[in-house]
C-alpha cells in the first residue's frame, strides 16, 4: 500500500529517464512531479469520508478549454502515450524548450497528473479498511512491547550486576596478554636484530678477508631477508645506504684484481706459449730420434736379425710424449688455476662470479671480450726496429699462450666467452699471422732465415693444432714459399760448393784418426770395403768430396726440415726434385767450371776423375739418405734409380784426363819418325817409340790404381790406346811417310803385339772383358796390320769377311796406305827366293785392292 502511494512519482521520474535532461530540465521536471505527489496514508485515513462524499466533484474534467486546437491535444495524447509505456520524455521536454513553450509541457503534465489522480483515489478507496485495520493491530502490540522492555532492563541489570568482576579478570588478563605480545614481539625482533647483526660481522668478516663472493651473498641476504623485517629504522637506514657501497667497494676491488690480471696474462701468455712450443719441439726431437734408430735398425737388420730385434725393443721402451699441455685430466689446474704452467684464473673467474652476482655478468662478458681482443689486436705489432728474425719466436709464442688461456676459459669458464668468440678471434690471429708471414718471407733473402721461421711456424701449429684450432692457412703459406726456400737455398749452397772447390789442392786427403774416416768417409758411406783401415790412411779423394757431401747433406736435411710438419706428408718427390737441381745444376756446373779453369796437370786431372768416381757412391747415398728423412722404404728408391746426376763433370775429369794423358803419350809417339819404313830386316823387340809408351802407360798404371776406380782406369786405358791406334795409323797415312816395305809393316805388327800384350798384363786389375775390350781399342791398327800382311788383301772387298775381321778400317785410308806399300828393290814385297811367286800373289791381290778401292771412291 505504501508502494502504491509513492509509486507514480518515482514511476515517472524514472520514465522521463532524467540522466538524459539538461540540469534545467530535471529540475522543472522534479518540480511538476513534487507538486502533484499524493498525501500519506494517514491523510487518506483520516479524510475517508470526505473522500467518499467528494468522489463525484473531485473527478478529473476534461481540459476542453486549455487545449484550444487539435494540435495540443494531439501532443498531449503523444506525451500521456509515452509517460504509460514507460519511453523517453527527452525528445519532448527538449522540443518544448527549443520551441520556447515550456509551459504548455508543464501544463500537459499536470494535466496528466490529474488524470491519473482519480485512478489513486480509486486504489485507495478499496483498500482504505486494510490500513485501518493494520493500526489498529499495530497499537494492540504496543502493551506487549513495553512489557517486553521491562523485561530486558531487569535481565540487563541483574547481567551487569554478575558480570562485574568478570569483566574485571577479563581486562587484567587483557592487559596481561597484550604485556606478552610486547614482550615476545621484542624477542623476535631482538633475534632478528642478532642474526642480522651476524650476518653484518661476517660480511665486514669476508670482506677483510677479500672473499668478496661470500660478502655479496651475506649482503643478499641480509637485503633479502632482513632489510623489511628491521624493527630499527636507523638500523634500517644504515643498511640501505651500506649495502649499496659494500657492492660498489667489491665492484671496484675486483675490477681493480680483473685489471691486474689482465695486465699480468700477457707476460704469462708469453711464457707460456714459448713452454708449449718447446715441448712441441722436445716431442719432435723425440720423433726424430726414434726415427735415427729405426734407420739404425734397418741398417743393423743387414746384418743379422738379433741386432734388429734388439734395436726395436730399444725403441719400444721410450717413453711417449708426456706432459703435454692442457690435457685433460693432467693439467693441475686448481680453481681454474695451472701451477704447473705458472698462470691463474682465479682472478677471472671471483670478478665473473662477483659480476654474475651483482647482475652484470652480460656486462663482464663484453668488457672481458674487448679487452682480450685489444690485447690481442696489440699483439699483432711487429716491431719495425727489431728484426723479425729476432722478434718472430716472441710474436708468435705470445699469440701461441693468448689461444691457450682462452681455450682454457672456454673450457672451465662457464660461458664466459662462447666458442664462436673464440674461432672469431683465431680468424683474426690467422690472417694477421698469414699477412705477416707473407710480407716478412718477400724480404727474406737468406734460406736459413726462412728455415727458422717456418721450423717455428710449423711448431706454433702442431700446439695450437692439439687444441682444436685450425692451422691450415698458416701451413698453407709456408708451402706457398716453397720455391723460393729452394732456391735460397740453392744459392747458398752454390756459394759453398764454389768456397769448398775453390780451395781444394788437388791431394789426396790424409785421415790420421778413425774419428776422421767416420766424418769423412762413413757418414757419407763412400767406403769401399766394411773393413776399417789402418791409420794413418790416405784417401782416394781429396777434402773437395766430403766438403761437397757435407753441403749436399745439409742441403737435403734443410729440404726436409723446410717439407717436414707442413701439412703435406708426402714430400720425397718434392726433395728429390730439389736435390737433382742441386746435383745437376750446381754441383755439376761447378764442378765443370772447376775442370775448365783449374786443372793444368795429369795429377790434378786424375785427382778430379778419381773424385768423381767417389761422387757417384756419395750420389746413391744422397738418394737414400732424402728418403730415409722423408720416410720412404729404400726399395722404392732403388727401384726408381735415375743416371748419374754429374755425368757432365765425370765426362768432363775423364776427357781432361784423357786429353792431357795423350798429350804425353804423343810426346813419345813423335818417336814414330825414327821408324826405318824401308827396313832390311824387321824389327824384333819393337820400336823404340812403343817402348817408351808402354813404360809411361805401366807407371801410369802403377800409379793411378791407387786412385782411380778400376772402371774409370780402363776407360782413361781404352781412351789412350785408341789414341795410339789412330795415331800409328795416322803415321802411315802422314804425307811424311812416302813408301815402307813389309818389314817396316812387321816392325809396326811387333809394336801393335807389345800393347796387345800390355792390355793382357792387366788382367790382374781388370777381369777378362774388360781386357778383351783393351785390345778391341786398338783395333785399327791390328786390323790395318792383319791387311798388309795377309796374302789376299782383297778378301777386304768381301762385305762378309769385312765386317768380320776389318770393321774398325775406312776403305779411303786402306787405299792410301796400301799404294805406299813398297819393295826395298822396287819390286813390290821383295823376292826372297822360292817366296817370289807368294809376293807376286800378294801384289797382285794389292794392286786389285787398290784398283777396286780406287773405283768405288
Amino acid at each position: 500500500m505504501f508502494q502504491l502511494n509513492y509509486q507514480p512519482a518515482h514511476h515517472f521520474a524514472t520514465r522521463l529517464k532524467l540522466d538524459k535532461l539538461s540540469p534545467k530540465e530535471n529540475n522543472l521536471v522534479f518540480l511538476v512531479l513534487s507538486a502533484r505527489r499524493k498525501p500519506c496514508c494517514n491523510c487518506l485515513f483520516t479524510q475517508n469520508k470526505q473522500m467518499q462524499s467528494t468522489k463525484i466533484r473531485r473527478k478529473v474534467a476534461p481540459a476542453n478549454g486549455e487545449l484550444d486546437n487539435s494540435a495540443d491535444k494531439q501532443e498531449q495524447l503523444l506525451l500521456s502515450s509515452a509517460i504509460c509505456d514507460g519511453e523517453d520524455l527527452g525528445p519532448f521536454i527538449r522540443k518544448a524548450f527549443a520551441g520556447g513553450r515550456p509551459e504548455t509541457l508543464l501544463h500537459n503534465l499536470r494535466h496528466f497528473a490529474r488524470s491519473k489522480e482519480s485512478e489513486i483515489e480509486e486504489v485507495c478507496k478499496a483498500h482504505y479498511q486494510d490500513f485501518i485495520l493494520a493500526v489498529d493491530d499495530l497499537r494492540s502490540l504496543l502493551s506487549d512491547v513495553d512489557s517486553l522492555k521491562s523485561a530486558l532492563s531487569d535481565s540487563n541489570s541483574k547481567l551487569q550486576f554478575v558480570a562485574g568482576p568478570l569483566l574485571a579478570s577479563l581486562d587484567y588478563y587483557l592487559e596481561a596478554q597484550t604485556v606478552s605480545q610486547n614482550v615476545h614481539l621484542a624477542l623476535s625482533q631482538i633475534a632478528i636484530c642478532i642474526k642480522l647483526m651476524e650476518l653484518c660481522a661476517r660480511t665486514n668478516h669476508h670482506l677483510s678477508s677479500g672473499k668478496f663472493y661470500l660478502a655479496l651473498k651475506c649482503a643478499d641476504a641480509i637485503e633479502s631477508e632482513f632489510l623489511d623485517k628491521t624493527p630499527s629504522s636507523t638500523l634500517k637506514a644504515m643498511l640501505e645506504k651500506k649495502i649499496p657501497e659494500i657492492r660498489s667497494y667489491i665492484e671496484r676491488k675486483v675490477s681493480k684484481e680483473f685489471g691486474d690480471w689482465l695486465v699480468e696474462i700477457r707476460v704469462v701468455s708469453r711464457n707460456l706459449g714459448q713452454v708449449a712450443i718447446g715441448q712441441a719441439s722436445a716431442a719432435r726431437q723425440r720423433e726424430e730420434d726414434l726415427r735415427i734408430k729405426q734407420r739404425q735398425a734397418e741398417e743393423q737388420s743387414r746384418l743379422s736379425l738379433r741386432d734388429c730385434v734388439y734395436a726395436l725393443r730399444e725403441e719400444d721402451d721410450e717413453d711417449g710424449f708426456d706432459g703435454v699441455i692442457g690435457d685433460d685430466g693432467k693439467d693441475g689446474y686448481s680453481n681454474g688455476a695451472s701451477g704447473s704452467l705458472g698462470f691463474d684464473l682465479t682472478p677471472l673467474y671471483r670478478a665473473y662470479h662477483v659480476h654474475q652476482t651483482l647482475g652484470l655478468e652480460d656486462r663482464f662478458k663484453q668488457y672481458y671480450f674487448e679487452n682480450r681482443k685489444l690485447q690481442l689486436t696489440s699483439d699483432f705489432q711487429v716491431s719495425s726496429m727489431t728484426p723479425f728474425l729476432e722478434s718472430h719466436q716472441t710474436f708468435f709464442a705470445q699469440i701461441a699462450g693468448f689461444f691457450i688461456v682462452e681455450d682454457r676459459i672456454l673450457r672451465t669458464g662457464g660461458g664466459l666467452i662462447s666458442r664462436f668468440e673464440v674461432e672469431n678471434l683465431w680468424e683474426t690471429a690467422v690472417s694477421k699471422m698469414c699477412s705477416v708471414l707473407e710480407d716478412q718471407f718477400s724480404r727474406m733473402q737468406t734460406a736459413n732465415h726462412l728455415l727458422l721461421i717456418k721450423d717455428y711456424v710449423s711448431l706454433l701449429g702442431v700446439t695450437l693444432r692439439r687444441y682444436g684450432y685450425p692451422v691450415d692457412a698458416l701451413l698453407d703459406v709456408l708451402s706457398k714459399h716453397r720455391d723460393k726456400y729452394h732456391e735460397l737455398l740453392l744459392s747458398d749452397c752454390r756459394k759453398q760448393t764454389a768456397e769448398a772447390l775453390s780451395a781444394d789442392k788437388f791431394e789426396q786427403m790424409l785421415m790420421k784418426k778413425e774419428y776422421e774416416y767416420s766424418m769423412n768417409v762413413l757418414s757419407f758411406h763412400l767406403q769401399t770395403s766394411d773393413i776399417v783401415p789402418a791409420f794413418p790412411y790416405v784417401a782416394p779423394f781429396s777434402s773437395t768430396v766430403p766438403d761437397c757431401c757435407r753441403i749436399v747433406r745439409s742441403f737435403i736435411e734443410d729440404s726436409v726440415s723446410y717439407m717436414s710438419y707442413g701439412g703435406q706428408l708426402e714430400f720425397f718427390d718434392v726433395v728429390k726434385k730439389y736435390l737433382d737441381r742441386l746435383l745437376s745444376e750446381v754441383l755439376d756446373g761447378a764442378l765443370v767450371k772447376l775442370i775448365n779453369t783449374s786443372v793444368h796437370g795429369v795429377s790434378q786431372a786424375m785427382q778430379v776423375a778419381a773424385n768423381m768416381a767417389v761422387m757417384e757412391r756419395a750420389c746413391d747415398f744422397f738418394f737414400r739418405h732424402a728418403a730415409q728423412l722423408s720416410g720412404v722404404p729404400l726399395r722404392m728408391v732403388e727401384r726408381g734409380r735415375r743416371q748419374f746426376p754429374l755425368t757432365n763433370a765425370r765426362d768432363k775429369a775423364e776427357e781432361m784426363l784423357s786429353g792431357l794423358l795423350k798429350e804425353k803419350v804423343d810426346g813419345f809417339m813423335t818417336l814414330i819418325e825414327n821408324v826405318n819404313w824401308m827396313a832390311d830386316e824387321p824389327i824384333q823387340n819393337g820400336n823404340e817409340y812403343v817402348n817408351e809408351v808402354i813404360i809411361y802407360l805401366e807407371t801410369l798404371v802403377s800409379t793411378a790404381q791407387q786412385i782411380l776406380p778400376t772402371n774409370v782406369l780402363k776407360r782413361v786405358l781404352q781412351d789412350i790406346l785408341s789414341h795410339i791406334s789412330e795415331q800409328i795409323v795416322g803415321a802411315l797415312l802422314s804425307d811424311s811417310v812416302k813408301k815402307f816395305n813389309v818389314n817396316a809393316v812387321t816392325g809396326i805388327d811387333v809394336d801393335v803385339r807389345l800393347l796387345e800384350s800390355f792390355a793382357d798384363s792387366q788382367s790382374t786389375l781388370f777381369t777378362e772383358g774388360e781386357v778383351s775390350q783393351l785390345k778391341i781399342a786398338l783395333a785399327e791398327a791390328r786390323q790395318l796390320i792383319n791387311l798388309l800382311l795377309s796374302n789376299h788383301p782383297e778378301n777386304f772387298l768381301n762385305p762378309v769377311i769385312r765386317e768380320r775381321s776389318y770393321n774398325a778400317l775406312d776403305y779411303r785410308k786402306v787405299m792410301i796406305i796400301s799404294e805406299k806399300v813398297k819393295d826395298s828393290t822396287e819390286r813390290l814385297f821383295g823376292t826372297f827366293g822360292s817366296r817370289g811367286t807368294r809376293q807376286n800373289q800378294k801384289k797382285k791381290s794389292l794392286d786389285i785392292l787398290i784398283k777396286r778401292l780406287k773405283d768405288v771412291s
